[in-house]
């Protein structure tokens, strides 16, 4: 059973930086593709990035150049860098694992970008 937790969500003010990580549980984290999502309230839930076994990696236009997102496959742990962060990334994070034959997700970290 593989398990994802995220962390390091909290309180920034905009222009400010946050560092998310997901910790994976099982030994299919180094072959499986990882992703970023976040929902806002009365949003639906959208992709962030992406991050292939390989580190490919691709981004959202609203992130791109923002946000980077990295792997550490001997830690079984994704992380996702968000600089430059505004008002409207606000929002709960959640980490994806892209599985057969499911996907797995974490419990979402809230980030809130105020003054």
């Amino acid at each position: 059973q593989v398990q994802l937790v995220e962390s390091g969500g909290g309180l920034v003010q905009p222009g400010g930086s946050l560092r998310l990580s997901c910790a994976a549980s099982g030994s299919i984290f180094s072959i499986n593709v990882m992703a970023w999502y976040r929902q806002a309230p009365g949003n639906q839930r959208e992709l962030v990035a992406t991050i292939t076994s390989g580190g490919r990696t691709n981004y959202a236009d609203s992130v791109k150049g923002r946000f980077t997102c990295s792997r550490d496959n001997a830690k079984n742990t994704v992380y996702l860098q968000m600089n430059s962060l505004k008002p409207e990334d606000t929002a709960v994070y959640y980490c994806k694992m892209v599985a057969f034959p499911r996907d797995y997700w974490g419990q979402g970290t809230q980030v809130t970008v105020s003054s």
